[in-house]
């Protein structure tokens, strides 16, 4: 019997158009549920997607202050969320509930 490989997901080699992106983004906002550092996280995906290097110089910031502010593992300032999302060509928007 031939032994079963897998591999690691990765969203971020899935998503290749700003259309993709945004809506990623929209979904991960809807299950978020109040999780920061989810949001921050998806942020990362779409961040490494782009390419991390394009969008810390972009954001203003370095390199490796954007991959501990997006890894998921804390919750960043919102002025570094709309930096990255900024940077991302991206906008958030707000609707009544």
């Amino acid at each position: 019997m031939a032994k079963t490989r897998t591999s690691r997901y990765d969203v971020a080699e899935h998503l290749r158009t700003p259309e993709e992106m945004a809506a990623y983004l929209e979904a991960c906002l809807e299950e978020a549920d109040g999780d920061a550092a989810f949001v921050a996280k998806a942020l990362g995906d779409i961040a490494r997607a782009k390419g991390m290097t394009q969008i810390a110089r972009e954001a203003g910031l370095s390199r490796e202050s954007l991959y501990k502010a997006l890894s998921g593992e804390r919750s960043p300032g919102f002025d570094t969320i709309l930096k990255v999302v900024k940077a991302l060509g991206l906008r958030l928007h707000a609707e009544p509930g």
